[in-house]
């Protein structure tokens, strides 16, 4: 059971973070929500598609294997790549937006929440979240990095579906892949972004999704599909043993 507190250095003055040695049940996925404000560094490790949330809205999410739970990207001692998703960097930790109800939130922006029940959080071992005269530590400003990515990704996921939808860009696409002769994979209800689409956009339309900072992130999704191969490549080596 969770227990959620806005982290502050008075109550939360010896708070540290474990670090895990190992891969967590969190990181064992074969896909995970990514922001666009992280497809720069996604679009380089991971194939990036759309899929459709119980609501009904599309989300950007990175493809990581092709069984369940299973992420191709995890070694022995945690992830082999260069960027780990922003959604499993965060640990326990997220931001909490002041109720608009409340009267004493008035004014106040977003704040960084803490699972204290989390068995990553001890008051005992683990790396400071605060410095002895109570500013923040490096890995607090780091993580508070990751939230600040997070919400601002957020707020920016609807506007850019909608700019996407509104140019015809994006279309469904069943994944299909062989790992040998007898081996084969679907994954299915994915979306992606139209190459043809992408083409035949007008100069007033590219102009329109460039102006609303949309455009380079079209182009990334559509880049990071030739990271199936390298999905394709893990794969048959776990297979190989």
């Amino acid at each position: 059971m969770t227990n959620t507190a806005v982290l502050n250095n008075v109550d939360h003055h010896d708070l540290k973070f474990i670090p895990p040695s190992a891969p967590t049940e969190a990181d064992k996925v074969n896909q995970v929500l990514v922001f666009p404000t992280e497809f720069p560094e996604v679009q380089r490790e991971f194939p990036i598609f759309f899929r459709k949330g119980q609501d009904g809205a599309f989300q950007p999410v990175a493809l990581l294997g092709l069984d369940k739970d299973e992420n191709l990207f995890l070694g022995p001692k945690g992830w082999r790549t260069r960027y780990i998703p922003a959604i499993l960097t965060r640990g326990p930790f997220l931001i909490g937006l002041p109720s608009p109800d409340d009267p004493q939130a008035q004014g106040q922006g977003a704040m960084i929440q803490v699972d204290l029940n989390d068995p990553r959080i001890s008051r005992t071992e683990g790396v400071p979240l605060f410095l002895p005269h109570g500013g923040n530590a490096p890995f607090l400003n780091q993580i508070t990095g990751v939230l600040q990515l997070i919400h601002a990704g957020h707020q920016l996921m609807a506007p850019m579906f909608a700019a996407f939808e509104e140019a015809g860009l994006i279309e469904p696409v069943t994944v299909e892949i062989n790992t040998s002769d007898t081996n084969k994979y679907v994954v299915p209800d994915m979306h992606t972004i139209s190459a043809e689409a992408m083409s035949a956009l007008s100069a007033e339309q590219l102009k329109s999704l460039h102006d609303q900072g949309f455009l380079h992130l079209a182009y990334m999704v559509l880049t990071s599909t030739g990271n199936v191969s390298h999905l394709i490549d893990l794969k048959k080596m776990k297979q190989a043993g």
